[in-house]
């Protein structure tokens, strides 16, 4: 399978089909657009999710992942359910420090807010949704977990993020601006009229609405103006403090406002918030990530300036451009042309294979987790406060691959976690003993990947077993027992299931 690597960090669109070493994305991956659909817009195709997208249609799954509201989730929520912190609010988190009960691990809230984030991403029924929720935590980032954040980390995630994933941008924007997770992560909350921090405003500009092309001026109107945007040290909420507002004139990319006493400086930074949220260059730039992260890592022109064009018709609403974005030509086009991250991966396995959680307990998401520690990629983690990267180059390594391979084995052989709920594999896999090796790798193909591999990869996997693809495969073989997990494992760890 080694032959084949390139194809994992150049998913281009053309190759010759004779040499293994020029092969791309779309030659490994299925071209069925269902689950080229199911590929990109979940963390992975499920049994489940296979066979709700076959009776359905594109068409209608589609609809019903834009209103997640409709659709049940019982068993998902059970197992968040088993993280109680991520429900409180911010006084609640800081009741319970004063109670004494988490005076020692403050840090508890936010690490359950990440197991639920993970626990959400395997197994939620709302699965578009979920990879909405992480697009906007990177888009919007708050490190998590962040001494910061402490007491407000998992209220940011439900009243920003998860509130707004599927709503208007516009108001994503304002409400994570009035949040203390925001205003403490990039020091809002310690800048006054006698000591304007512009990093807040930086970011807003480069990394949350226009990207490049603002001004030093820019950024130190923009700062000016949020001045006064701080956080009640008593309570750990936010606050307007109008004695620590510079008022005057500001100009910002075009906006413009008097920030008199008489008109609060509140008002005009939520006027400047939704002038931002509705510029041209942040509808480009939110198109142009939408586009990353579901189409291409160099995704085409045609396409952004399309949703681009959506995004300001409809006022910053979401759906509408993803509903243009999962339906256009570009999309369908777009087979083999992006790869797993590490999360991405590590959540399309246990999903692939069918694993569950234990029926009590929180072991198997805590071991997940910190597999992905390891990967390099704790969901909500990212330090700076880009977000993660979300393009191929950015996760290509020997030692990242080896350690993701090191997790397949893991969760194929049920060593770690052990306590995750494993349906018999074999079963699961392939069912009925195939008559051949060849037909052993061809179930599993098909059952993993929705297509059975280039012959010359069928044989070098049954060379595994000293055997052709011909070879009668007996009931006795250590291929359908003990040794058929290591085939499961290599299989998962190929460009075949590394490409979305």
């Amino acid at each position: 399978m080694a032959g084949v690597a390139a194809a994992v960090v150049t998913p281009a669109t053309a190759a010759s089909a004779a040499d293994p070493a020029e092969l791309t994305g779309a030659d490994l991956v299925s071209a069925d657009p269902l689950l080229h659909l199911l590929r990109r817009a979940t963390y992975g195709p499920s049994p489940a999710s296979i066979a709700e997208i076959t009776s359905l249609g594109a068409s209608a799954w589609l609809e019903r992942q834009l209103s997640p509201g409709t659709l049940a989730d019982t068993e998902c929520d059970a197992v968040v359910a088993r993280f109680p912190l991520i429900n409180l609010s911010i006084a609640g988190v800081h009741a319970k420090v004063r109670n004494g009960s988490l005076k020692k691990h403050t840090w508890d809230v936010m690490r359950q807010t990440g197991y639920a984030t993970l626990t959400r991403a395997v197994w939620s029924n709302r699965q578009l949704y979920e990879v909405m929720c992480e697009f906007w935590s990177n888009h919007l980032n708050v490190t998590c977990p962040s001494s910061d954040c402490w007491d407000s980390r998992q209220d940011y995630d439900r009243l920003v993020i998860r509130r707004h994933a599927m709503g208007r941008f516009a108001d994503m924007l304002k409400a994570s601006a009035r949040h203390p997770a925001m205003l403490s992560y990039l020091d809002n909350r310690y800048s006054t009229r006698l000591a304007p921090n512009e990093n807040y405003g930086r970011e807003l500009l480069e990394l949350h609405t226009v990207g490049l092309g603002y001004s030093e001026a820019d950024v130190k109107y923009a700062a000016r103006l949020l001045t006064g945007l701080t956080v009640n040290p008593a309570t750990g909420y936010s606050m307007f403090d109008r004695r620590k507002h510079a008022v005057g004139a500001v100009r910002v990319l075009g906006f413009q406002h008097a920030n008199r006493t008489d008109y609060g400086g509140g008002a005009a930074i939520m006027a400047m918030l939704d002038y931002l949220a509705m510029h041209p260059a942040t509808a480009r730039r939110i198109a142009t990530k939408l586009c990353v992260r579901f189409v291409s890592d160099d995704p085409p022109a045609s396409l952004v300036n399309r949703l681009a064009q959506v995004y300001l018709a409809n006022r910053t609403a979401i759906v509408p451009v993803l509903r243009a974005l999962f339906t256009s030509a570009e999309f369908a086009a777009s087979v083999g042309q992006k790869v797993r991250t590490p999360y991405e991966d590590v959540c399309a396995t246990v999903r692939a294979l069918g694993h569950r959680p234990e029926p009590s307990g929180t072991a198997s998401v805590q071991a997940l987790y910190w597999s992905l520690e390891k990967a390099g990629q704790l969901p909500l983690a990212w330090a700076p406060p880009n977000g993660y990267p979300d393009t191929a180059a950015a996760w290509a390594s020997p030692s990242g691959y080896l350690t993701r391979w090191n997790v397949h084995l893991n969760i194929v052989q049920g060593w770690y976690p052990k306590e995750l709920v494993r349906p018999d594999l074999f079963a699961t896999l392939v069912g009925a003993r195939p008559a051949t090796y060849g037909g052993l790798v061809d179930a599993v193909a098909q059952r993993l990947f929705g297509r059975t591999l280039r012959a010359e990869h069928t044989e070098a996997l049954t060379q595994f077993f000293g055997k052709t693809p011909a070879s009668t495969l007996r009931s006795n073989h250590p291929a359908v027992g003990w040794l058929f997990p290591y085939l499961v494992g290599v299989m998962l760890d190929s460009p075949y299931f590394q490409v979305r």
